[in-house]
């Protein structure tokens, strides 16, 4: 009976410490299992910090792209209204040294109009000499048609 009791025994401490062991196996995989879970949302939530950061630099970046477009645009706007200003002051320019030529050439044409009426005319049947006499050599022979 001895030796069946300690067999028993034996069994029964084999058997608690088979189901200690199973107990202490479930919990570590229970405690692994929870670990793995923790890591899953620990990482889900670093990457959506990280996706949230991103997006954020992203519009930052868009809205500084845009107010540099805007602030190149209204500079160049500028500079053309500018051009623009330039050019119609070259244009008056022009327009009035244009005015002013053709007033001037008015005015001498006017005084040389004037001028050519008061003149003495030349006389006719001149021959091609000056004031219808032969100028110049005596031994030259001039024939002059009558």
């Amino acid at each position: 009976m001895n030796k069946q009791r300690e067999k028993m025994k034996q069994k029964q401490d084999c058997e608690r410490r088979k189901r200690i062991a199973e107990e202490k196996h479930k919990e570590w995989v229970q405690r692994k299992r929870e670990e793995e879970r923790r890591e899953r949302e620990r990482k889900l939530s670093k990457e959506m910090a990280e996706k949230a950061t991103r997006e954020l630099e992203k519009i930052q970046l868009q809205e500084k792209a845009e107010v540099k477009y805007k602030e190149w645009l209204k500079k160049k706007r500028a500079e053309e209204a500018e051009k623009k200003k330039k050019e119609k002051e070259k244009e008056k320019e022009r327009e009035a040294e244009l005015q002013e030529k053709k007033a001037r050439s008015e005015k001498i044409f006017k005084e040389w109009l004037h001028n050519a009426r008061n003149k003495p005319r030349p006389v006719l049947n001149g021959y091609g000499f000056p004031r219808g006499k032969s100028a110049g050599l005596s031994f030259y022979y001039t024939y002059v048609v009558t």
